[in-house]
């Protein structure tokens, strides 16, 4: 295990000479580029010279290609941490060298006058906890500091986005995390990885403005770009028995934090104004892969009983977003899976009629796409587009529809995967072609459909018909009516 420092430096020094800088102070009318409401206006127009300590925790599994950019960009920020560790965990490249560039102190000038921080980089080896361990491992070392700030080590923020976390988190004691808005940037891509993208990015923005409208409370205080308070996290730790914040046994360590500290009666927020963009996934397996960790471990936080078993499961105020989302999949999937057969059956004996009335819910989901996409701050384009020609976002709710079955065949088969494992092993273009099982055993499902669909006599097809068409019907038209709440529904100037 390896540790890079500046020599003479250490972390009671460094919280020390952090308390003693001059306070640095907030601007009163800070200059925004939309509206936000009145109640985050007010957070700014009341603060004060009041100074806290940030320390920033970094867990970086291969990230060569991305750490340089996460450290510049927390050095540019307007309100720099106090301290920067990067800990590297069971890497394979060449991160820690390039992360170690950047290693010791830093005297910076910013629009908020001079400040210092010192940025460390912890090589802490094979880590069989993986991320969570790297956490933890950087956790021990700002516990003293007021706030750890959380980022991925391919996450690259504003400038502005530790100023604004730490204005709102210090004028509400009541807040234990905050979370940055996340993004990705698409400008880079092309071909596949720039549809796979705009998808990912419609997904982000469609999540975070239902947390800006749900009194900006957050389910999910994301591990990219978050501050928490340390305080909060001893009282998470003590309320269950952890000796440790985040814990190894949930496929989905921040969600369960995020559920901790609601529980241990603290808000979890999302900023409207901080921003940061994340590492998108570029290919089919990759995707796959984090999708499917994703479900897995917000069904097992869901399901009570479960490895991320807390209190007031399975109805936990931030699981109902996640019941809530989950039975909208389930929804998508009849619908679609329902039309495609009752549309063949019909064409198959001639009983199919056309009428304009299919087209309302295509063309309010259209509608309610490119809503989505003018919210985004950053859109661009190719977000335009990806809403309006409709067979893109289509594409990728099918997508996102197999990494749901995938997800709940694998949970509910009681089958234990190493959901981390799968992910890091696509991100490098391993893992096998398990994406691909969903697509396969819907055309076998299709085809046998079709077999026994041949071998019903003309009135049991009829019956089938007469029913299934109803009842397609009536679940479309609570989707439509949805779809339109959603359309009308005020969005306070929001931007995603």
């Amino acid at each position: 295990m390896t540790t890079i420092t500046t020599p003479g430096s250490t972390r009671s020094e460094l919280a020390l000479r952090a308390h003693h800088r001059a306070p640095v102070v907030v601007p009163a009318e800070p200059v925004f580029d939309h509206a936000f409401p009145e109640d985050f206006d007010s957070v700014f127009e009341g603060s004060t010279t009041q100074r806290s300590t940030i320390g920033c925790v970094i867990p970086a599994y291969n990230e060569e290609e991305s750490i340089a950019s996460v450290i510049e960009g927390l050095l540019a920020q307007t309100r720099v941490p106090d301290v920067i560790h990067v800990v590297v965990n069971n890497t394979t490249d060449k991160t820690v060298q390039i992360a170690s560039q950047y290693a010791g102190a830093h005297e910076i000038t910013t629009e908020l006058g001079e400040q210092f921080t010192e940025v460390f980089v912890h090589d802490i080896g094979k880590n069989p906890d993986k991320k969570v361990g790297a956490l933890n491992y950087g956790y021990a070392l700002v516990e003293g500091y007021d706030y750890l700030l959380g980022v991925d080590g391919d996450t690259i923020a504003e400038e502005h986005a530790v100023e604004y976390l730490e204005t709102e988190i210090i004028g509400d004691s009541r807040i234990g995390g905050i979370s940055a808005i996340y993004s990705i940037d698409n400008k880079p891509f092309k071909g596949l990885a720039s549809f796979l993208i705009s998808g990912q990015r419609s997904q982000f923005a469609a999540f975070n403005l239902q947390n800006l409208l749900r009194g900006r409370n957050m389910a999910v205080l994301g591990g990219q770009f978050s501050v928490f308070s340390t305080h909060a996290l001893r009282e998470v730790m003590e309320q269950n028995h952890q000796s440790t914040p985040w814990v190894k046994d949930s496929e989905v360590e921040d969600s369960l934090l995020s559920l901790q500290i609601k529980s241990a009666g603290y808000l979890t927020k999302i900023s409207p104004a901080a921003r940061a963009d994340v590492g998108g996934m570029t290919t089919l397996r990759a995707l796959d892969a984090q999708q499917v960790k994703w479900t897995y471990g917000a069904i097992e936080l869901m399901w009570p009983g479960q490895r991320g078993d807390t209190k007031g499961q399975p109805l936990h105020p931030n699981l109902r977003i996640r019941w809530a989302e989950n039975f909208g999949m389930l929804t998508n999937l009849f619908v679609r899976v329902a039309f495609l057969l009752l549309l063949a059956a019909s064409l198959s004996i001639g009983a199919f009629v056309f009428s304009p009335v299919w087209l309302i819910p295509i063309g309010m989901a259209v509608m309610l796409n490119l809503r989505m996409a003018m919210t985004m701050a950053n859109r661009t384009r190719k977000d335009v587009l990806f809403a309006l020609l409709i067979v893109p976002a289509e594409v990728y709710m099918w997508i996102r529809l197999s990494h749901f079955t995938r997800a709940w065949s694998s949970f509910l088969s009681k089958k234990k995967v190493d959901n981390w494992a799968a992910q890091a092993k696509a991100e490098k273009g391993g893992g096998g072609h398990g994406h691909w099982v969903p697509l396969i055993v819907a055309i076998a499902v299709m085809v046998a459909v079709a077999v026994i669909w041949m071998m019903l006599g003309p009135v049991v097809q009829s019956t089938i018909l007469w029913i299934g068409w109803p009842i397609v019907g009536v679940v479309t038209v609570l989707q439509t009516l949805l779809m339109f709440t959603k359309l009308v529904r005020r969005q306070h100037g929001y931007k995603v």
